[in-house]
């Protein structure tokens, strides 16, 4: 089995000024979000599209600069990581169609090309680093019953997850031939902890990623300084994990606070993580005959 992750070597020197992000997709739900809470971090570039309703983005401008553009207009998107002569340090790509039922000419030219353009555009500005967020659509056709490890081969469950492969490949290639370092984050379902205990909720049993939660796991990504590359999955500390998120907890030190089975109150009461059985003595589930021996003192 391949690794999910290299190290860099030497590691990344820390910047002695704010790190300065573009945020692509910046209007949608996770870019606003990272923006909110994320501004007072890092000096930011907000990119929208140029086609979005004034009153859609004027809330924006107070969190950083904002700019518009087009994925498929390379130029302009190696003008911006340029910054004028203040670059781009770290993309934060979340710019896409994230429909599970797109289809192949919309995901082809903003998941594909688009995907492509930035990290080209990233790599000739000189930005040290994309954080390219992908989908557990990547992974989404193993079966229900096998919780997916990060150096799994890929496996997509539809055309969507396709279009994220494409991009975990790229980012791939991009960090060990080209230079530039990657992080690809497999984002699961994404939702405000007010949805987890909707009748939502259920349903996200195991794949449910809260909005602080990612946010942390994006800033983890952007300020590591030892990895050139690395997928990891987005989702929060559930009792029952359909996606791993080990290696993300070791490498990164993410620290998930959310679960939906002490959100959701249908499944509150049920006391899941001290209900079900641990099977094993350090997580306190049982005796230790070990233990009694070492204690023994003849």
């Amino acid at each position: 089995m391949g690794s999910s992750f290299v190290l860099r070597s030497p590691p990344f020197a820390p910047l002695e000024r704010p790190t300065r992000v573009l945020v692509t997709g910046a209007a949608g739900q996770i870019g606003s979000y990272f923006a909110q809470q994320s501004h007072a971090r890092y000096q930011l570039t907000l990119m929208v599209l140029g086609n979005e309703k004034p009153e859609s983005i004027e809330w924006l401008k107070p969190l950083g600069r904002v700019v518009t553009a087009d994925l498929s207009d390379l130029d302009r998107l190696k003008q911006i990581c340029r910054g004028g002569g203040a670059g781009i340090d770290v993309v934060l790509h979340l710019a896409g169609n994230a429909s599970a039922e797109a289809k192949w000419a919309d995901l082809l030219r903003t998941n594909i090309m688009g995907t492509y353009n930035i990290f080209a555009a990233a790599l000739v500005a000189g930005c040290r680093r994309v954080v390219y967020a992908s989908s557990i659509h990547a992974v989404s056709g193993y079966p229900e019953d096998i919780q997916v490890k990060t150096g799994e081969p890929a496996n997509p469950g539809d055309m969507y997850g396709v279009s994220k492969v494409f991009g975990e490949g790229l980012a791939r290639y991009m960090a060990q031939q080209e230079g530039i370092s990657a992080i690809c984050l497999r984002i699961g379902a994404f939702q405000p902890p007010a949805n987890a205990k909707t009748a939502m909720g259920i349903g996200l049993l195991d794949t449910f990623v809260s909005d602080r939660d990612l946010n942390q796991l994006i800033e983890k990504s952007i300020d590591d300084l030892s990895l050139q590359f690395a997928i990891f999955h987005g989702i929060s500390d559930n009792r029952f994990k359909r996606f791993d998120i080990s290696d993300a907890r070791e490498l990164l030190g993410y620290s998930p606070r959310d679960d939906v089975t002490q959100m959701h109150p249908d499944l509150i009461p049920l006391h899941l993580r001290d209900a079900v059985m641990k099977h094993n003595f350090a997580a306190g589930g049982m005796a230790s005959g070990m233990r009694d021996e070492l204690d023994d003192e003849g």
